[in-house]
């Protein structure tokens, strides 16, 4: 589900205090030069905390190959970041929104990315020939995404394709398995699964089944996350910081339909603050993260 940190890399100088600087910039994509990339999503675990009331049924994806859907998706990053008494600087990248024409497989979900565009007028420019990209999910009955596939048309430059790919990756990590046992309206299960990155972090996703009417499932989510290390390796091999501090949560509503391969409708939001320090000097690094998460029509 969302990972800030994976999704902004920083790289820090870290010598007199006074002429430390920290930039953001993109991750570079995986698909640079590929016609097509698939990128592993990490297996989760899922465990059901209360199984909610009668009548009780499995939760599963049972859609025939050839079931199509259209869904709107945007995602929105918000970072800010200050080094020591500097001023804050806002380093968020442009909010993307792309329109999807879904259409299952026997392996899972291929998409054709329709209109794709953005609040930034040169970010949109750049991801005017991205419409009719294709990209593709693989997941399991259960709704478990287990890989991420990406072909951006060739006319497509880096900077939007790793804006696609930032846009995909906090879509999947904020998407929601399902437990392999029966349960009912109430159920509360948890959801387990590293998100990988230059920090990697150990996500917790709580799941309460709110309310369902046929295959229509409405779902709160509850989300943090924890840091697996006590440093965060800098890119390009800049050396590393240490990890002061690190508080990252979430929540949101979606609305699932189990005869649909992507979810109807929802927003999940996902931020906290962050605190690191260099451990060859007295600079201190500190963030501010939002990632959102919308889909629609």
């Amino acid at each position: 589900m969302v990972l800030a940190v994976a999704l902004s890399t920083l790289g820090a100088g870290c010598g007199d205090a006074s002429e430390t600087t920290v930039e953001s910039e993109g991750a570079e994509p995986a698909g640079i030069n590929k016609a097509e990339v698939t990128m592993p999503i990490a297996a989760v675990v899922t465990t059901v905390v209360d199984p909610g009331a009668e009548p009780r049924s499995t939760l599963r994806r049972e859609f025939p190959v050839g079931t199509t859907q259209q869904v709107t998706l945007r995602t929105d990053h918000h970072i800010e970041q200050q080094i020591n008494d500097q001023p804050v600087r806002d380093f968020s990248p442009p909010a993307v929104t792309i329109g999807l024409n879904a259409e299952t497989d026997a392996d899972g979900v291929e998409l054709i990315l329709g209109n794709v565009t953005s609040n930034d007028p040169v970010l949109a420019q750049a991801l005017l020939p991205a419409d009719g990209s294709r990209a593709g999910l693989d997941m399991s009955a259960y709704g478990a995404i287990t890989a991420l596939r990406l072909a951006p048309n060739a006319a497509t430059s880096d900077t939007a394709r790793a804006a696609l790919e930032q846009a995909f990756y906090q879509a999947v990590y904020q998407s929601i398995a399902f437990p392999q046992t029966p349960v009912g309206v109430g159920a509360v299960w948890t959801v387990r699964q590293q998100v990988s990155g230059s920090v990697p972090l150990d996500q917790v996703t709580t799941a309460t089944l709110t309310h369902r009417e046929g295959d229509e499932l409405t779902i709160e989510i509850n989300v943090t996350q924890t840091p697996k290390s006590e440093v965060w390796d800098l890119p390009n091999d800049a050396g590393t910081l240490d990890i002061v501090d690190y508080l990252m949560h979430g929540d949101g509503v979606i609305t699932v339909d189990l005869g649909m391969p992507l979810p109807v409708s929802g927003a999940v939001t996902v931020g906290g603050n962050q605190t690191y320090q260099d451990p060859r000097s007295a600079v201190t690094l500190r963030q501010v993260l939002r990632t959102q998460v919308l889909w629609g029509e």
